[in-house]
């Protein structure tokens, strides 16, 4: 057992002054002796001597809170847990409070197969840890019992804390990862049951089969679910979203058309006016492409894609400034635009700024090798990512 064993004991609020009740001098003396030197083995990395010394100290005295918690922590890491929980429970007892005492208590009823107790333990204990570590350990194994129940949506809920709580930890993000695909998993089986022809599951499909990248049956499975429910807005947007990034012939005529009716169906679709602007500028109508960005940008000023959009029909119509305007905006919005870092670059070189445009383009070179890898994790992993911005010098677009 490693020394970090004793900074833990230390933190859990035990080791300190010995809590010995009326006894005669020579009691007193023999539990400052074991005190003494439980505290010296544990300094020393001795912690089987420990061990031996604070059982000495509950035997003299079984209401002494930090030989109680002491040896129960001591023992839990030894993974001695039958012996650990009655000194864990002890010492809760005599002060309820200690909430690691009572996060280590659950884990130990886990790991001994009483996953009731368990339970009861770590939900009471969790919300009230402070420390990152056992308050993750905690969570996890709070997850652990959740999942083996089917309550996935107290799993969600927690593994949502730990998120927040360590949003960079690779354990709690494959915790996140497996919660959240069982709660899919759930959610498929249980809307093929309850709704097997409906749109929704239709809608259902085709989100798999776009993420596996076999995008003739998602726009098979769009277009059955459109024929159930053509008012729906949101499915035309999802197909129109699926054509405009194929390679399907015709696909942005046809993208076009779906992103109209979604506009028909919801006038206030500001991602549909966007991307209408989009298809508007490749097609040479600068025009439209500036009415429909006009309107997307009245509805949402702080939409990345439409200020990039703008920022290149002014470009093409000779207005740099304003187009350098909307680019800083889009920057500030999302950094990791290589687009927007591209364009601004053309705008500093156009302009007589070549030091911005090398700094932009050094920008450019980052986010677009950083997206590059992205893609080929995607494709390692036979997924379609959602749509990918058009970072190409030579895009049209």
């Amino acid at each position: 057992m490693k020394i970090v064993v004793l900074s833990l004991l230390v933190a859990l609020g035990a080791l300190g002054a010995p809590c010995w009740s009326q006894t005669v001098p020579d009691t007193q003396q023999e539990i400052a002796s074991h005190s003494r030197k439980a505290q010296e083995y544990l300094r020393e990395n001795k912690p089987e001597l420990s061990v031996a010394e604070f059982r000495a100290l509950v035997a003299l005295e079984p209401n002494n809170v930090d030989a109680r918690g002491n040896l129960g922590v001591l023992l839990f890491f030894q993974g001695a847990y039958v012996d650990a929980i009655p000194h864990l429970r002890a010492a809760l007892k005599l002060q309820p409070t200690l909430w690691k005492i009572e996060a280590l208590l659950g884990m130990a009823e886990k790991r001994t197969g009483d996953s009731g107790a368990a339970l009861g333990d770590l939900e009471k204990a969790f919300p009230k840890l402070k420390e990152v570590k056992i308050r993750i350990d905690t969570g996890t194994e709070l997850i652990e019992i959740y999942s083996k129940t089917g309550d996935l949506e107290k799993a969600a809920a927690t593994v949502g804390v730990l998120r927040q709580l360590a949003p960079t930890n690779v354990e709690v993000i494959y915790t996140a990862y497996r919660v959240y695909s069982d709660l899919a998993d759930e959610a498929k089986i249980t809307l093929s049951v309850v709704g097997p022809k409906s749109a929704q599951v239709h809608q259902m499909m085709a989100h798999e089969l776009a993420r596996e990248g076999k995008t003739d049956e998602a726009i098979a499975n769009y277009r059955a679910a459109i024929d159930i429910a053509p008012q729906n807005s949101g499915l035309h947007f999802e197909l129109a979203e699926l054509l405009n990034n194929s390679s399907i012939k015709n696909g942005p005529q046809e993208a076009q058309s779906e992103y109209q009716a979604a506009l028909a169906g919801n006038p206030l679709d500001e991602k549909s006016e966007s991307r209408l602007g989009e298809i508007a500028a490749l097609q040479g109508d600068q025009k439209q492409a500036y009415d429909h960005y006009t309107r997307a940008l009245q509805m949402q000023p702080d939409d990345a894609e439409a200020n990039i959009g703008m920022a290149k029909v002014l470009m093409s119509t000779n207005q740099p400034d304003k187009a350098e305007a909307l680019l800083k905006h889009a920057i500030q919005l999302d950094p990791t635009s290589a687009l927007a870092h591209f364009r601004l670059s053309t705008i500093y070189r156009q302009t007589g700024r070549p030091e911005d445009a090398q700094r932009e383009l050094g920008e450019y070179q980052k986010y677009k090798n950083m997206k590059e890898k992205l893609r080929e994790m995607y494709r390692d992993m036979r997924l379609q990512p959602d749509k990918q911005e058009q970072d190409d010098p030579n895009s049209h677009n």
